[in-house]
């Protein structure tokens, strides 16, 4: 006999209830999407920083550092284990 998994098919019941609720009284709810929690200011922030993270580390770094972190990326990415 196979196993089955338990939570295959079940919804969540406020998400249930709500969605009865709304196709009662033919409503739609408004969809709530990660970008519609994110703070604008904090996005541009982090934007900022991402941008420029990559390159200022590259500079700070040596030849040699960089060629031993890229090695290192190839071996896990590879799994290598030398």
């Amino acid at each position: 006999m196979h196993k089955r998994s338990s939570k295959k098919g079940k919804m969540d019941l406020n998400k249930l209830a709500a969605d009865i609720v709304s196709q009662a009284t033919n409503e739609s709810s408004p969809e709530i999407t990660p970008d519609n929690l994110k703070n604008p200011a904090a996005v541009a922030l982090g934007r900022l920083g991402g941008l420029k993270g990559g390159k200022a580390r590259a500079n700070r770094l040596s030849k040699e550092q960089r060629v031993k972190i890229a090695k290192k990326a190839a071996r896990k990415r590879w799994g290598y284990t030398n």
